[in-house]
């Protein structure tokens, strides 16, 4: 039976902080990184773990990492607990598999997202303004329509329990050094586009997805995780159509379970039932092996 990690509390060693879902160790020059099998949605933590989520957050990272190297560097440098230095060596089984040792990096103060199909809130402010984060779009879109072009589209980064605003590229650029924005657009695009072609061949579209940037040595460079189902929408191809929102290899399975509950997205979070853990965590697994081919041992 698939072990779940809940919280880590690493005797010995510095919790620097807790998100969502990792939680952060200062080792002094690097980072440790630790995927829980913590899950969110809308903002809010879920009282129980998904099992295997963690694994399977990092195992799709370690893939697009090395995917996508030559776009933009990234700050990992080791995933092997044999590699990481003496003081991680007690929790080294509980660190197997969802742990990143990873270089220091200072977090750009937005979330740089890339939308290539309407969808989520970018479908909501489209058909309240014909808007989506100050782009205009054709009028008519259906949910789900394939974008003309793909769209960088930043947000807000709110405090754990409080939701993101989506915003413009102009109101980033006040929070942010606007050349720090036009680098970040950049990068942003060139790796949703590479992913796109990646995933598609693999019956996956890739709706949407949200990047972390850094800043190291005064460069950005890739952080946190990327391409996972924690921060894109994957679509199955093969039952992709508009007008709906398509099933998905990501966590708006959950989504869709809560917004049919009584439940105003504000923590507690309300306990959620066996059978839709089960197939949450059933979903993340089907997402790494179509991705990566890779199942977890």
């Amino acid at each position: 039976m698939e072990k779940t990690v809940y919280q880590t509390d690493f005797k010995g060693l510095a919790l620097k902080g807790r998100g969502k879902v990792r939680d952060i160790y200062d080792l002094g020059e690097h980072l440790l990184i630790v995927a829980s099998d913590r899950i969110s949605a809308f903002d809010v933590v879920m009282a129980e773990p998904i099992p295997g989520k963690g694994r399977v957050l990092t195992a799709i990272s370690r893939y697009w990492f090395e995917a996508l190297a030559d776009i933009v560097p990234n700050h990992l440098i080791s995933m092997d607990p044999k590699e990481y230095p003496e003081a991680c060596r007690p929790f080294a089984e509980d660190l197997s598999g969802r742990s990143m040792l990873v270089k220091k990096a200072a977090p750009l103060p937005i979330e740089c997202i890339v939308r290539g199909y309407l969808a989520g809130s970018g479908y909501k402010d489209y058909l309240a303004t014909g808007l989506v984060c100050g782009y205009r779009l054709a009028p008519g879109l259906e949910q789900a329509a394939r974008l003309e072009a793909p769209l960088f589209t930043p947000s807000t980064k709110a405090e754990l329990g409080t939701h993101d605003e989506n915003i413009t590229v102009d109101e980033a650029k006040r929070i942010v050094d606007p050349d720090l924005v036009d680098e970040a657009t950049r990068i942003s695009l060139a790796l949703y586009k590479r992913a796109r072609e990646l995933a598609e061949p693999k019956g996956i579209i890739l709706a949407d997805t949200k990047f972390e940037l850094g800043l190291h040595e005064g460069r950005l460079i890739l952080i946190d995780e990327v391409l996972t189902p924690d921060s894109s929408r994957f679509w199955p191809k093969n039952q992709y159509r508009t007008g709906i929102s398509p099933p998905s290899f990501d966590k708006q399975f959950l989504r869709d379970y809560l917004l049919t509950l009584d439940w105003d997205q504000r923590p507690p979070a309300p306990p959620l039932p066996s059978e839709i853990i089960e197939k949450t965590a059933e979903k993340y697994r089907e997402a790494l092996r179509l991705l990566t081919g890779r199942t977890l041992s």
